[in-house]
């Protein structure tokens, strides 16, 4: 299964654009920092992550302040032109 949940704040928002079929689409980038368990030892987790938004949550999202804090709902894909991963937002809540 590749379900993400994850809590963070939008560090960027890019204007909001059209894929070729018209779908608008939002870029992010998503900053997340906290404390966790691990192996028994409390350690700093930070975390920057490229995410992106399609259809009427692309436009509703574009809104958002920089800076706040959401938790955010989706799945994880390759991205293609990088070797890095790309957070695909199907649903974001405030904190």
């Amino acid at each position: 299964m590749n379900h993400v949940e994850l809590t963070a704040c939008i560090a960027e928002l890019s204007p909001l654009r059209y894929t070729p079929s018209g779908i608008p689409a939002l870029n992010f980038i998503l900053v997340h920092e906290s404390e966790m368990m691990e192996a028994g030892v409390n350690r700093q987790v930070k975390l920057t992550l490229k995410a992106v938004a399609f259809g009427t949550l692309a436009e509703q999202a574009v809104q958002l302040a920089l800076g706040q804090a959401f938790r955010f709902t989706g799945f994880l894909i390759n991205a293609r032109t990088s070797k890095g991963v790309v957070f695909h937002i199907q649903v974001l809540n405030p904190i």
